[in-house]
């Protein structure tokens, strides 16, 4: 039990050590393996010795003795001052004490913004936030998304480079620049959790590990900025979201559509969590596609049965999204709204037009809605067609299955 605690103790701080490190000495690399050292060291001698009163400062002032050990080991030293400082600017050429906390921001969100630069590509982004922030290996990184851990490995290393290249000092940017970085990181924990909910590829269709690990970040992220509505929005999607896993999956692994689950499984605690979520999040000013996104989560959530869902005001809630977004997955789910609260032939309508535009082409959603509006104004033949349609385009076992079921259902 001593040991599964300091395991969570020792998750929990080290992004901020990282972090820490990172700010006062620079270095991405050597900082990550000074951290890792030093946690390993800490995972050995903590159950046994104890925690002790200030394990960030133990772990930090560790890992610098560890990074200071490295850095006099490298030969190019003074290349790389002298790199460092044609980048940094003479403000930010004295930093304060790696066990000294930041006064503008907590490193482990500078460590985020940073993780998330909008110079790398969306899988390094992803990449590098579960391994720098999320504390997961390489192997579980590429685990998770079902690559190559040789694939995972590159791709942290080119994000690192990328960054070390850009010269981005390790601070909070102001302004416009802080906005838009927030963004890009509110953006990869979205794509981390709907990659565990609905995964894209492999035999599952859930990947628990991941939703997990975004709620967790996110979470984290919260606390740092608790004023920040987005970021409420987007911890309140999540957990409503999350709360209807334990009935999307039959006992067989299949999937069950939101209509057909048995509502008494989804989680109580998470729903009343994020209800109150968007409750707070709602009344402060501007309203983001994140809010919104969680808004229509509660409507489903709160609705006793599917036919005493709210559709009518899905429906204007995902034409208030629509104004914020031009997401063809948002324009998709607009139209299901449509179907529902105005008529199936209007919404077949619109999901024809958005076929008619090649939107979503090569993804299995548009196929499988437009199977499914067929299916309720009677076209069965229409509807097999369809499913499998988007079965052929799908690359998730567990929702090929479910398709190609759907399909032999309409068999002459």
């Amino acid at each position: 039990m001593v040991a599964v605690a300091v395991e969570d103790l020792l998750r929990r701080l080290a992004p901020q050590v990282l972090g820490a490190l990172v700010r006062r000495y620079g270095h991405f690399d050597l900082a990550e393996d000074a951290t890792q050292e030093a946690l390993i060291a800490a995972a050995q001698r903590w159950p046994h010795d104890g925690v002790p009163d200030d394990p960030k400062a133990w772990l930090v002032a560790v890992a610098a003795r560890r990074l200071t050990d490295l850095l006099r080991r490298e030969q190019a030293r003074r290349r790389r001052e002298d790199t460092v400082a044609r980048w940094t600017l003479p403000a930010d050429r004295v930093a304060p004490a790696a066990d000294r906390d930041a006064a503008d921001a907590d490193d482990t969100l500078v460590l985020l913004v940073l993780c998330c630069h909008p110079a790398l590509s969306p899988a390094s982004q992803i990449a590098l936030t579960l391994r720098a922030v999320g504390s997961l290996t390489t192997a579980e990184v590429a685990r998770a998304f079902l690559v190559p851990e040789a694939t995972t490995t590159r791709r942290i290393t080119r994000g690192k480079q990328r960054i070390r290249d850009s010269g981005v000092p390790f601070r909070m940017p102001a302004g416009a620049e802080r906005e838009a970085r927030l963004a890009a990181v509110r953006h990869v924990l979205y794509l981390i959790f709907n990659e565990g909910y609905a995964a894209t590829t492999g035999p599952a269709l859930l990947r628990t590990d991941l939703t997990a690990e975004a709620i967790r970040l996110t979470r984290l992220l919260h606390r740092l900025l608790p004023e920040d509505p987005e970021v409420t929005g987007l911890l309140a999607l999540m957990l409503l979201t999350d709360a209807r896993a334990p009935a999307r999956v039959g006992p067989e692994g299949e999937l069950v559509p939101m209509a057909e689950q048995d509502r008494s499984r989804w989680k109580a605690d998470q729903i009343a969590e994020g209800l109150a979520l968007v409750d707070a999040a709602l009344p402060r000013g501007p309203v983001g596609p994140y809010q919104v996104q969680a808004a229509i989560a509660a409507l489903h959530d709160e609705a006793p049965s599917a036919a005493d869902t709210d559709w009518p005001q899905i429906t204007a809630l995902y034409e208030v999204l629509l104004g914020m977004s031009d997401s063809p997955v948002v324009a998709l789910n607009h139209a299901v709204a449509v179907a529902m609260s105005r008529g199936v032939p209007e919404g077949l309508s619109l999901v024809d037009g958005l076929a008619a535009r090649g939107v979503l082409a090569g993804d299995p959603r548009l196929p499988a809605v437009r199977a499914h509006l067929l299916e309720r104004l009677g076209d069965h033949e229409g509807a097999r067609a369809a499913y499998l349609t988007a079965a052929a385009r799908s690359t998730n076992l567990a929702q090929q299955r479910y398709l190609h079921a759907r399909a032999a259902r309409r068999m002459p």
